[in-house]
């Protein structure tokens, strides 16, 4: 495929380059190294033994073997962390070259799947901006269908969706002309930048004329969503209402699929007369006696029905909440898959999930800034990023199960399978309805070795490593300009609510036969199996930093030291350890572009996600495993009462509601600070000065707790708002704090 340039045809379309100064990070990692081997050399060698005569001599052996073995999971994790951070890799792409090697009407289809599954937490209005933005890449609209999967099977989803099909014959070709960005009409207008039109007035009437069409689309699709149904005359516009004649509920009707916009038809034309991207609408066959597998069987459905109406090479699926913030991405990600050197052997290009709502300093560091900046890049150098479920352009093949092939290195254009047979819209969807049916996949490999992976609260990260077992490689691409934009979690509660199902994903995948060590073995390299581990271990952490944060703190209690003198090397080799990696985290953090308050945001809830997020996933993971529950999916809500929004604004933590999460916190916070005040008495009533004084350490961590704690005695003491600690919360973890103290003490 292609044309015939001559020898500019074999140069690459996009490079590799290696990070620069690594020296520096491989030698504070080698003093690392010797802190951490003095640190384990002195649990080993001042081990309190018991003796006949000291008295709960057994129990100060165990808390010290504990410490022994927590300290040992931190540097296993640590070790984890540097495999993936070792030697990260970025990339660039040439589009120019891109084009002067295949021309326009080369490039192959691309299939774009937006997926919703709840119109309240995730609004129609925000659903179609995402859909718009798609639907107005930079790329040949002919060659792109857009498909929406409605999981809430919500006729509200689809008036908005009408509403934006006509929209688009205005919108596209003021993007076209205008080359704007981004192309979210509410991205758009509501950018300061963007408020102001350029001074000509073609583009100042065009700009005014566009954005009253818009307002007034938005002013329809916000009305008829508070009034939370369709008036029987918008019922009457189109013929695709009388679907939800017989639905019972969201949980319980047959398959929905309306081709709104067909790709096929020469009168799809916006109002220059260009070809429009198809666009359907689908709502897959539920019924209460079939799992539907959540987003997973919503992907796999797409990739049935997609493939009986444009069959495009390319898959792109972005999150509902994910609008294209460039219009460029989908040229960027062609540099990859049309690369005659090495695209045959890729499978997904993944971009990094960032987002438009984060305050100043990311309150509950919503950004994911160092997996995004640090994390993925060092996957990308050890053979391949894992998916991360939105945001990435799948080669159909690969996503279908297929295996890779060194000898195919040609990206084929697959042809439409009705495209020459004359089929009309309504027969394609009637064929279509039983692709997307309850009965469709039994008895198939749908879910197991076709298309997404099933089973797992994480299933793009299993995915995408059965892919990479199937020998395809895989890219992370992070341009300077993001190439999605979304909505990060404004509330304490949704943070680590989304953690938890995180964490217990992936420690699904740990404990299952796709264990990367296992499952990966001799598929693919053992560094890109160890990358796996840093999030396939994070519940597990949980374990050693409880002990960590809730030990040391009672037995200051108890007056008995666990630490060595800040004075002797023991002690120097404590701080260095600890200190050297905070320090490191803020360097790296702020190389990424992060302030000294994010950092310290990210300290605090690297803590919280510790201590109750994973914890919660373990505890539910084992419950499940002995049968009490079955697995669930929550959406996280994109909407919430203007009080919240205007604290989260503040970068005030929101608590408000009670959780058994607040209770654990609110509890270790307590016992923080009573660890803190009888250290500081043990420190100032004593003749000892602070470097001989074994307590000093010991202290020193429960003042480090008090001060990330910080937020939650404000929400005990000082707040009078509704985001304060609720008096159940406060009253449960007073008991709960005194109740463990006795227990110390006595």
């Amino acid at each position: 495929m292609g044309k015939n340039h001559g020898d500019d045809d074999d140069l690459p379309l996009f490079e590799t380059k290696s990070a620069q100064r690594r020296t520096q990070f491989r030698l504070f990692v080698g003093t690392m190294l010797v802190g951490i081997f003095s640190i384990f050399v002195y649990r080993l060698r001042y081990m309190p033994f018991p003796t006949k005569e000291e008295e709960g001599a057994v129990v100060i052996l165990l808390v010290w073997i504990g410490l022994f073995v927590s300290e040992l999971w931190f540097t296993l994790y640590w070790f984890v962390t540097l495999v993936v951070r070792w030697n990260p890799v970025y990339r660039h792409t040439f589009k120019d070259r891109l084009i002067h090697t295949y021309g326009e009407k080369d490039l192959p289809r691309v299939d774009i799947f937006v997926c919703t599954a709840d119109p309240k937490a995730e609004p129609p209005l925000m659903v179609v901006n995402t859909v718009l933005s798609v639907m107005a890449y930079d790329y040949p609209p002919h060659k792109l269908s857009v498909y929406l999967s409605d999981d809430g099977a919500s006729e509200l989803t689809f008036y908005a969706l009408l509403e934006a099909s006509e929209f688009s014959k205005k919108w596209l070709p003021f993007c076209n002309k205008f080359k704007v960005e981004p192309r979210s009409p509410e991205a758009y207008f509501t950018n300061n930048k963007a408020s102001q039109p350029l001074d000509v007035d073609d583009h100042r009437d065009q700009w005014t004329s566009i954005k009253r069409l818009y307002e007034d689309m938005k002013t329809r699709i916000e009305s008829a969503t508070k009034v939370g149904k369709i008036s029987e005359m918008l019922r009457r516009t189109h013929k695709g209402f009388l679907d939800w004649d017989s639905v019972s509920s969201k949980r319980d009707h047959h398959t929905i699929i309306q081709i709104i916009i067909d790709g096929r038809d020469p009168k799809a034309v916006d109002i220059d007369g260009h070809a429009l991207p198809t666009l359907v609408y689908l709502a897959r066959e539920k019924r209460p006696q079939y799992h539907h597998n959540f987003k997973a069987g919503a992907m796999n459905s797409l990739i049935r029905v997609s493939a009986q109406i444009s069959n495009a090479p390319i898959i792109l699926n972005v999150d509902c909440d994910m609008y294209s913030n460039y219009s460029e991405s989908v040229r960027d990600a062609m540099c990859f898959f049309l690369d005659k050197e090495k695209g045959h052997e890729i499978a997904y290009i993944q971009f990094p999930q960032a987002f438009e709502n984060l305050t100043e300093n990311d309150i509950y560091s919503g950004s994911l800034r160092l997996i995004m900046e640090v994390d993925l890049r060092g996957f990308d150098s050890n053979g391949g990023p894992c998916y991360i479920g939105t945001g990435c352009f799948h080669r159909r093949e690969s996503l279908s199960g297929k295996k890779y092939e060194a000898s195919n290195k040609v990206l084929l254009e697959w042809k439409r399978k009705n495209e020459d047979k004359g089929i009309s819209a309504e027969a394609l969807e009637e064929t279509c309805k039983l692709l997307a049916s309850c009965t469709y996949e039994e008895n198939t490999s749908w879910g197991k070795e076709m298309g997404v992976m099933y089973g797992c609260a994480v299933e793009d990260i299993l995915t995408g490593l059965v892919i990479q077992c199937r020998g395809w490689k895989s890219v992370y691409y992070n341009p300077i300009r993001k190439a999605f934009l979304g909505v990060a979690p404004i509330t304490l509660q949704q943070a680590l609510v989304q953690h938890k199902r995180w964490g217990e994903g992936n420690l699904q995948i740990f404990l299952s036969k796709y264990c990367p060590l296992t499952y990966g073995y001799k598929k693919i390299p053992l560094r890109l199996q160890l990358s796996y581990f840093i999030s396939l271990l994070w519940s597990l952490n949980c374990f050693a930093s409880l002990y960590y944060v809730i030990v040391p703190s009672l037995f200051l209690l108890k007056g008995i030291s666990l630490f060595p003198q800040i004075s002797n090397i023991w002690g120097l080799s404590f701080l260095y350890v600890f200190f050297g990696n905070r320090v490191y985290s803020l360097g790296e953090l702020l190389m990424c572009g992060g302030t000294y308050w994010e950092w310290l945001n990210y300290q605090r809830m690297w803590l919280f996600k510790r201590t109750t997020s994973y914890f919660f996933s373990v505890l539910d993971h084992v419950i499940r495993l002995l049968g009490f529950t079955d697995a669930t999916f929550i959406v996280t809500a994109k909407v919430v009462d203007d009080d919240v929004s205007e604290r989260y604004e503040r970068e005030l933590i929101e608590f408000g509601t009670t959780s058994p999460m607040f209770t654990i916190l609110t509890t270790l916070a307590l016992l923080n600070a009573l660890g803190l005040i009888w250290g500081l008495k043990r420190l100032v009533f004593t003749d000892q000065s602070l470097v001989l004084n074994p307590f000093v350490l010991q202290a020193s961590l429960c003042a480090l707790l008090v001060f990330i704690n910080m937020p939650i005695y404000q929400a005990i003491f000082l707040r009078k708002d509704k985001g304060r600690l609720p008096n159940s919360v406060i009253y449960q973890s007073i008991m709960l704090t005194l109740v463990a103290c006795s227990i110390v003490v006595c």
